[in-house]
């Protein structure tokens, strides 16, 4: 895709990889709809888009809300044109260990039914021009696991999943899909993680920063527009991830007692 002259929504955009991301596709002259719900955020991260000479406007926005995510659209659409992008970045931690259906409930929406509500909108339009992109922003957990967090760790894997299946179902119609799937990440979530009493949370933060380096929000979102432009599915920030997952399929077994093991090895520090 050549990404000049596109317009793309990012929500999740106030800070952090959505952030990151939004700058990045600017820089590509992409024009941006920053989406968050911290509306003050989206707003500064339009304004430092537009101060750098790049098209950007901000608003308030509930990812996970059918009618929010339709106003992005509508916004995207009068302010520049209509979109070319969606980047499903907007995600929680959610509750540790098992939670409530409450919790559940959460979770699901905004790290799944979120991407799957935006899809629904914005996939006949794209079948129709033959063209569009579906960014899914989920995590190395949902390739592995997140241990302390299965919320967190179910959600991911689903959007692994839900965007798998769009790239399979809509890739002969030209609609792109990718799926970014990085380890630790240097993000405002991963701050609130480390500072939390619960322990575990902090297993799951623990697990995090161990397995492998934590990078910047902008590494990810140099490779994730790079993977936009060439049309490419998984997106791994962190290239030791690849080996990672291919020892989970080798055998599945071992990789679950190896993860019990690495768990008791966090606990008893």
């Amino acid at each position: 895709m050549d990404l000049a002259g596109k317009t793309a929504i990012v929500t999740g955009g106030a800070s952090g990889i959505g952030a990151a991301l939004a700058v990045e596709l600017a820089a590509k002259n992409v024009s941006v709809v920053v989406g968050d719900l911290d509306e003050s955020g989206a707003h500064a991260t339009a304004a430092s888009i537009r101060d750098a000479g790049g098209a950007a406007a901000g608003l308030r926005a509930d990812a996970a809300d059918i009618a929010d995510i339709e106003t992005l659209i509508t916004l995207a659409g009068q302010e520049f044109s209509p979109v070319d992008i969606y980047v499903a970045n907007a995600g929680v931690i959610g509750k540790p260990g098992l939670g409530t259906e409450s919790d559940w409930d959460v979770i699901l929406d905004v790290n799944l039914r979120a991407h799957i509500r935006a899809a629904r909108l914005l996939v006949p339009h794209w079948q129709a021009l033959g063209s569009g992109h579906f960014v899914s922003v989920a995590s190395a957990a949902g390739l592995l696991t997140q241990l302390g967090a299965a919320g967190y760790a179910v959600s991911k894997h689903a959007a692994v999943g839900f965007a798998e299946w769009l790239a399979i179902t809509y890739g002969d119609d030209g609609i792109g899909v990718s799926c970014v799937c990085p380890l630790g990440v240097e993000t405002p979530l991963l701050q609130t993680i480390r500072g939390m009493d619960d322990p575990e949370v902090k297993l799951g933060a623990s697990s995090i920063v161990q397995s492998a380096s934590v990078i910047s929000a902008a590494d990810v979102a140099s490779v994730t527009v790079a993977a936009i432009e060439e049309n490419r599915f998984m997106v791994l920030p962190h290239a030791e991830l690849l080996e990672m997952y291919r020892h989970k399929g080798g055998d599945y077994d071992r990789w679950v007692s190896g993860m019990r093991r690495y768990q008791r090895t966090l606990r008893a520090h």
